[in-house]
């Protein structure tokens, strides 16, 4: 798919490699990147990006490319490979990754529905001590999609070594931020604060038409926790 003049995005959406051809500077770099973080989200799993084909025009245009490989780091199954000519090729695994996900609709039934697909996630990949608080994270992550952005939505959940990734998408292009404890007296605004609580990490990521909310969860945390 052309992303501007100067540089294209070789993609089908189902293919497991994607080709950049062309030159890519500054002015494209917002263009491809919307295309892989689409591409990633639309097909879980890793994703190759063949740059044999592709000249940087500067250093902040190979970077940027950097940062996109950054933001999909903790996606469920979110992985981007960039293949350079001048190192090892990146192959990604063969294995399909393990992932569920559900296309929710923005009323408050989303948030039940959500939690019974992360315990059933966390029983089937033998991660029960982190049911409780992987609930909690997306019960939060839901509810704000709810209240806030009020567009349909589609979670995401994937296993990684000992880790749990959750990831709600939605279309609205308002950002979460968490700015600290609420006042005692305030009436909502410790959505956030949960997620912060129960997660290791998390943070959002921007599309072009909304936004992917993602935490991630180890089950040695609760572990200690518990302890």
């Amino acid at each position: 798919m052309p992303t501007d003049e100067s540089c294209l995005v070789d993609t089908d959406g189902s293919a497991t490699t994607v080709r950049l051809t062309g030159v890519l500077d500054r002015a494209g770099l917002g263009a491809v990147r919307d295309a892989l973080l689409a591409r990633l989200w639309q097909r879980p799993g890793p994703l190759r990006v063949d740059l044999s084909g592709v000249r940087f025009a500067d250093p902040e245009a190979r970077n940027g490319l950097d940062e996109v490989r950054r933001a999909v780091a903790d996606w469920p199954a979110g992985e981007l490979l960039l293949d350079r000519p001048d190192a090892p090729a990146a192959h990604p695994p063969t294995t399909p990754p393990e992932v569920l996900d559900a296309d929710l609709p923005p009323v408050s039934e989303a948030a039940r529905r959500a939690r019974a697909l992360v315990a059933d996630g966390c029983v089937r990949w033998g991660r029960p001590e982190l049911a409780e608080p992987a609930c909690i994270a997306i019960t939060e992550m839901v509810t704000n999609v709810v209240v806030h952005a009020g567009t349909p939505m589609t979670l995401r959940l994937a296993p990684r070594g000992s880790a749990l990734h959750l990831a709600v998408r939605d279309h609205s292009t308002g950002r979460p931020a968490y700015t600290g404890p609420a006042a005692l007296d305030a009436v909502g605004g410790r959505g956030l604060l949960l997620i912060e609580t129960v997660s290791r990490r998390w943070g959002s990521t921007p599309l072009p038409d909304g936004k992917v909310v993602w935490c991630v969860l180890y089950a040695e945390d609760e572990a200690v926790f518990r302890n």
